[in-house]
């Protein structure tokens, strides 16, 4: 596959946006995707940002393996950054977030009480890539509809500073992708869920990509889902992958003239399923397995 490159103009713009604004905030809120908080850090933000405080916000925890994530909150722990798994969509854990933030900044905070200053609410930046969910954590936050969401990249396209409540205030910022992966599978893990546009890599690619992630991880609920009896070792040829495709496009009436099957549309509830939850609970990627999944699925 071709490197993959995907840095549209008002990302070169939101990256200069945020260095001008540095000087004004206190803590920079790093949202993550709970199923692969390790590819959805963009490196580019810790140039970026510094030696700024961070708080580090694993959304979508609701998709991902509860038991992965606890693994990627001590791994964060170890490096010495706070993560808190949220679900933006139904507000678990997000009221944790204000207190969160102070704690984050309680040196600070301490010294403004010690010379008897009242300290003014936390101004904290959202960082993240698109489509991680930044706007619809902002409107959680906010108590009402302030950010424009949506279920694609690229929503967000300017910066406005927001309330929410009296202890927090926060800069939203268009999502960032860095200019390209130097790690295929990282571009890959971010198209299988939804990350990246459709429009930008071949449905089919991903596709095939996800299947090995997911027989490398969790092949009960590949066979569950789509009742298969069988599966490929991660270490099987390229056409055992494509076969297993083809079987769960046959069980899902993705038939095209002459009986073949139609692998885009295969490919397409494959992903639409995965980025659902229907599959279940599921991280592709955790700090244990890393080395074992890039081995395998380089294999």
């Amino acid at each position: 596959m071709a490197t993959i490159q995907w840095f549209p103009g008002h990302m070169t713009r939101a990256k200069r946006q945020i260095q001008e604004k540095l000087k004004l905030i206190d803590l920079a809120i790093e949202l993550l995707d709970a199923r692969v908080p390790l590819s959805s850090r963009n490196p580019m933000i810790d140039e970026i940002l510094m030696n700024k405080p961070r708080l580090v916000l694993l959304n979508k925890a609701d998709l991902a393996d509860p038991s992965v994530t606890r693994e990627w909150v001590q791994y964060f722990a170890g490096i010495g950054i706070e993560a808190l798994p949220i679900d933006c969509v139904s507000g678990e854990g997000v009221r944790a977030i204000p207190e969160r933030a102070k704690h984050a900044l309680k040196d600070k905070i301490e010294k403004q009480l010690s010379k008897g200053m009242n300290p003014r609410a936390v101004r904290a930046l959202i960082v993240g890539i698109p489509n991680v969910g930044k706007s619809t954590l902002i409107n959680r936050l906010a108590g009402k509809h302030i950010a424009a969401t949506g279920d694609k990249p690229g929503v967000t396209k300017g910066q406005q500073w927001i309330k929410a409540g009296g202890d927090l205030e926060l800069l939203d910022t268009p999502g960032i992708l860095w200019p390209k992966f130097e790690d295929q599978q990282v571009g890959y893990k971010l198209a299988a869920i939804g990350s990246i546009s459709d429009q930008i890599l071949q449905v089919e690619d991903v596709a095939y990509h996800a299947i090995r992630f997911l027989i490398a991880g969790y092949p009960g609920e590949l066979q569950q889902r789509y009742e298969l009896d069988e599966l490929p070792s991660g270490q099987s040829e390229p056409n055992a992958f494509v076969d297993v495709m083809e079987r769960i496009g046959r069980k899902r009436g993705c038939l095209q003239s002459g009986g073949t099957i139609n692998l885009e549309k295969a490919s397409m509830v494959i992903l639409r399923d995965l980025r659902g939850g229907k599959l279940g609970r599921i991280s592709l990627e955790s700090p244990n397995q890393m080395q074992y999944m890039t081995s395998t699925l380089d294999g």
